[in-house]
Parts: structure tokens; C-alpha cells; sequence
């Protein structure tokens, strides 16, 4: 689950990691008031203005501005809210911005060139083991330093069992020049930043960039934070960060209604019981020509409502051109999936414009192949994984 940079620096700060302070905003008077009151906490005149969207790269779409006063807070706010930000992250169309972080400007005059640094912490799933990973070239891609510049990368590998230990942080400081006070207050954080981590369940955290001040102090500028969403039910207050409007609409309406859902670029939906047949199927529709549009897992439970169900997250994606079904009868009988998809296509009448191939193998595949071949419905079946892929093949031909 992925959390707005105000929600990561929430945690963030809670953990005792240094933040740049803000409050977030939803129209352009509550910015206002926002900077007002952040003025008075910290004495800053200026403030920055972000859009707080699940995207990076937000500066470059115009969705992170500074504001050297009030009138430029509230001008600033209203453009940048109900705007639809397009960044190297988004597609074409874009994020709409729902709200703001109004957030106090911690670059202080004369430092024409600030100390950025990138710190994240990840876990490196061919060792096992987590890893801060962090560079000197803070404040741009990441992507484009490991591209052009691979050597000022670091990484420190922690093994989970004994977490953190003091010279790995000290290391870490080290590796990115710092000396004296700087060096104590980095070493403070990066032992801060991986507890929060640890702590919260998370599956990343992505500070960029880490600030270092001209008076030594090191704070999280930025913070992209996704939490594992196995382990929410440890965590009820971050699982109520939620915010909906962020995500998939076809992906939320599955969710409410228990199905595993994806949504992909391709025109051919699947509907599949069990992940690694999911993943198969999806090969079988790569190499019949066609191109996965969603990947769909029913699980075992595939009777009448639940396959009308999925036939309708499926055919909400306009570029659907076929739907193959492709269920394993091993807990759930093949014949009771049959009746499932019959019942729910005369249920849904005319609302089913597009081919349907089903493939059922295993408990009473035989007899659900005789119901899917005499219910009089523009359904196809096949037997074997082959036979699938050359009727999907036909019908996108």
C-alpha cells in the first residue's frame, strides 16, 4: 500500500527521524491558513508547495513550487490542486491532485549548493536480507545515477535476525563524506529511518533527498513509503492512510468483492484460479499473439456469482477483445465452474460482447465440457493448453 509523502514523514517522525515540517491542505484558503500556522511554529517565511499524488517525479510535472508569501501560497494552491499532474511515473492523462503539502522551506539563505543526499531501505530478495541502499547524489533519479554513475551508489546489507548494528550506521555516514556533528546526526538517522522500517511492516522506504543543513542537521526532505499490505492488520492506523482515489478503481471494486485483481495493458482477460496458472496463462496469451489485459485469480471458490463477478471487473476494460478461462478442478469440480460461467452469462444477458474460450481440466472435466458445449452460448471450450491458445489466437485474428 503506498502512502502520500505527509503520511511517510507522519511515520517517519514518529520513529524520531527528522522531518521537514508541513501539514497537508485541501483547497487554496486551507493553505493559507496552513502557512500561517507554520509560520508561527518555525519561523519560516517561505513555504513549498507539493502535490501529494502516489507519483514521483512531481517537480517535473509542475507539482512541487515554492512560495516566497501568503498570496503566492494561495495562487500556487489553486493551480496545483484539481490539476491532473503528468510525470515520468504517470500515464499520459495523468493524477489528479486532490490536496497539497504546504511545507516549510529548510534550504537557508547562501546555500546555493545544499548537501542532497538518496537513502532507501528495501529488502534484497536474492540474499534475504534487508538493505539501506544510498548515495552522494542526492536529489535527482536514481535510475539515471545508477545508469551513468553505478560507483557512487552504496549499499549495506542488514541481517534481519540481529537488525542494525552501530558500525553499519557509522559506515553509512562515513561512505557519504560526513564529519563531526554531521556524522553523529546521520548515524542517528539511518539507525532511525531502518527502525521505522522494521517497525512499520514496510516493503520500502525512499527518502530523496536527505538534507544536510549548513548547521549539521540531517532531515528526511521527501519520503515514498509503501507498507506491506499483509501485515495491515498489525497496523489499523496506517491501514486507514489508505487513499482510495490513488489507485485503480477496476483493482478497488475486485478487492471489495474478493477477487485478486491486476489491471494490464493487453486485450485479452484472463480469469484464472490459482497465481502460477494465472502466470502461465498469461504466458499462453503472450505467445498466441494476444497481450494479458488483467491478471485475475477467482481462487477456489468459482461458483455462479463469483465468475459474473469477474466477467464484470473484466469487461469493465473497454480493450478486452476476448476472455479466456483457464480453471484447474482440484478442490473446486469442473462441472460446478461450468454451471458458474453458463449461469452467469445468461445472467448477464447482452452485456457480454466478446468471445469466451474456457479451459477446464481435472475433477468432472469431461462433464463440464458437455455443459459448456450444450448451452446453446457463444462460449468455446478446450481441453488441452494448446487448444486454448489457438482459439485465442483465432478469435484475435
Amino acid at each position: 500500500m503506498n502512502l502520500h509523502e505527509y503520511q511517510g514523514k507522519e511515520i517517519l517522525a514518529s520513529f524520531g527521524v527528522r522531518v521537514q515540517r508541513g501539514k497537508v491542505a485541501s483547497t487554496p484558503a486551507e493553505a493559507v491558513e496552513v502557512a500561517k500556522q507554520l509560520t508561527e511554529e518555525t519561523g519560516t517565511g517561505w513555504h513549498v508547495i507539493k502535490a501529494q499524488v502516489h507519483a514521483g517525479g512531481r517537480g517535473k510535472g509542475g507539482g512541487v513550487k515554492l512560495a516566497k508569501n501568503l498570496q503566492e501560497v494561495e495562487d500556487i494552491a489553486g493551480q496545483i490542486i484539481g490539476m491532473d499532474l503528468v510525470t515520468p511515473q504517470t500515464s499520459a492523462e495523468g493524477k489528479r491532485v486532490h490536496q497539497v503539502l504546504i511545507a516549510e522551506d529548510v534550504y537557508y539563505p547562501g546555500d546555493s549548493e545544499p548537501n542532497e543526499f538518496y537513502m532507501s531501505v528495501l529488502l534484497n530478495r536474492a540474499t534475504g536480507r534487508n538493505m539501506i541502499m544510498y548515495s552522494t547524489e542526492g536529489g535527482m533519479d536514481i535510475e539515471t545515477v545508477a545508469e551513468e554513475t553505478p560507483h557512487l551508489i552504496f549499499t549495506e546489507e542488514v541481517d534481519p535476525a540481529q537488525g542494525l548494528l552501530p558500525f553499519q550506521a557509522r559506515k553509512v555516514a562515513f561512505n557519504l563524506g560526513l564529519s563531526g556533528t554531521a556524522f553523529k546526526e546521520m548515524t542517528r538517522f539511518v539507525s532511525s529511518l531502518y527502525k521505522a522500517y522494521v517497525a512499520s511492516d514496510s516493503s520500502l522506504f525512499e527518502i530523496n533527498p536527505v538534507l544536510k543543513t549548513s548547521d549539521d542537521k540531517i532531515m528526511a526532505v521527501d519520503a515514498k513509503v509503501t507498507l506491506d499490505e499483509n501485515a495491515l492488520f498489525r497496523h489499523k492506523d496506517y491501514a486507514a492512510m489508505r487513499d482510495l482515489r490513488e489507485e485503480n478503481p477496476i483493482e478497488v471494486e475486485a478487492k471489495e468483492v474478493g477477487l485478486n485483481y491486476v489491471d494490464l495493458d493487453g486485450n485479452v482477460g484472463c480469469m484464472v484460479n490459482g497465481a502460477g496458472l494465472a502466470m502461465a496463462t498469461m504466458d499462453l496469451i503472450k505467445m498466441a499473439g494476444g497481450e494479458p489485459a488483467n491478471f485475475l485469480d477467482v481462487g477456489g471458490t468459482a461458483d455462479a456469482k463469483r465468475v459474473e463477478e469477474a466477467f464484470r471487473i473484466i469487461l469493465k476494460d473497454e480493450n478486452v477483445k476476448a476472455i479466456l478461462i483457464n480453471i484447474f478442478g482440484g478442490i473446486v469440480r469442473c462441472d460446478r465452474v461450468a454451471q458458474g460461467v453458463v449461469d452467469a452469462y445468461k445472467n448477464m444477458g447482452d452485456a457480454i460482447k466478446v468471445p469466451i474460450i474456457v479451459r477446464l481440466q481435472g475433477t468432472n472435466a469431461d462433464i463440464a465440457k458437455e455443459l459448456i458445449d450444450n448451452s446453446g452460448l457463444a462460449v468455446e471450450s478446450a481441453v488441452e493448453f494448446q487448444e486454448a491458445a489457438d482459439k485465442v489466437q483465432a478469435v484475435l485474428a
